[in-house]
């Protein structure tokens, strides 16, 4: 074996990096209405960078692959990554676009609505990814969403499954059309109740809706299904074929539920590089848990419990 592949990364990230403007307010405005808030802030998110930094902040060993505008927000952004320990010889600045930024309102109840101005992440390519193929090779699992171009995504899977790294894709935000290739080139696939529908122009709203969501989904190529139904926990398809629901304890109080799903995927991510001795079910329920944790605090990222805040052992 070469130093090469020696796996040095429990989890590579490829995705995007945007700064989030947070305006908290009773109630969110309707069309044509000014209200006045209670709280603004200015926060790291981007549903690669939130994966990646949850993950970090788990203890795993990280790197990301992604591009920030020649900006504030870029400078502050790398910063950002390099005091978490998260690998960065890959995230590349760019002066041909501005840091993403992600305007977010969110409501007395902890429920968000957000705009995505995407930016530079738009402008990491393929042959980012071709230079960065040794840093996937060295990783156990690799994460993708879908804040970054598709071709991008594709290429990474393929350079991944070169190197028999496990693949995970969260099709989020499901705005477009979804390649289908991706579906067969990723070893996991997980989607929400409302990326499941669009995936296959279903109504995913009960158990057994999002049962039959898995096993389309798996059809269509994906060898591991999980959808995350919100309250309802998540329903699983394995590598055996076999559906399951997963069932999670309710959360005591919602301050802020953004990034929650982006806090779910990164764990999962890092119980899967890690390998422990653990059904997907066991993984996906701690997952939640770790989630539902993060709900309670204000923010995205500075939401995200550190592996000593859990109030249970994550991999034990």
């Amino acid at each position: 074996m070469s130093e090469l592949d020696i796996k040095k990364f429990d989890l590579c990230v490829v995705g995007s990096c945007n700064v989030d403007l947070i305006s908290y307010v009773d109630r969110t405005p309707k069309i044509g209405e000014t209200i006045e808030g209670n709280k603004f802030e200015k926060g790291f998110g981007g549903k690669g960078a939130n994966q990646c930094v949850q993950a970090a902040k788990l203890g795993g060993k990280v790197a990301m692959i992604g591009k920030l505008g020649d900006d504030v927000f870029g400078k502050e952004y790398l910063d950002n990554l390099k005091k978490l320990g998260i690998n960065t010889d890959h995230v590349s600045i760019t002066n041909e676009a501005a840091t993403g930024v992600a305007p977010i309102i969110v409501d007395k109840e902890g429920q968000n609505s957000i705009i995505v101005i995407l930016g530079a992440n738009l402008l990491l390519n393929e042959d980012d990814i071709k230079k960065a193929e040794n840093i996937i090779r060295q990783s156990k699992v690799v994460v993708c969403q879908l804040e970054i171009r598709q071709e991008t995504v594709a290429k990474t899977f393929e350079i991944a499954r070169k190197y028999s790294v496990l693949t995970i894709l969260n099709p989020a935000p499901m705005s477009g059309k979804l390649n289908q290739d991706l579906l067969k080139l990723a070893d996991v696939i997980c989607p929400n109740q409302t990326e499941a529908e669009i995936l296959c122009d279903i109504n995913v709203e009960t158990i057994d809706d999002a049962k039959k969501a898995c096993q389309k989904l798996h059809e269509l190529g994906s060898r591991i299904v999980i959808i995350t139904m919100g309250s309802q926990g998540a329903v699983i398809l394995n590598e055996q074929g076999q559906c399951e629901h997963v069932e999670i304890e309710k959360c005591s109080s919602v301050c802020d539920s953004t990034g929650a799903g982006d806090s779910f995927v990164g764990t999962l991510a890092l119980l899967m590089g890690r390998k422990e001795k653990m059904s997907l079910k066991e993984q996906v329920k701690r997952a939640c848990r770790v989630a539902s944790q993060s709900v309670e605090k204000k923010g995205t990222q500075t939401s995200y419990p550190t592996k000593d805040e859990l109030r249970f052992n994550l991999f034990e």
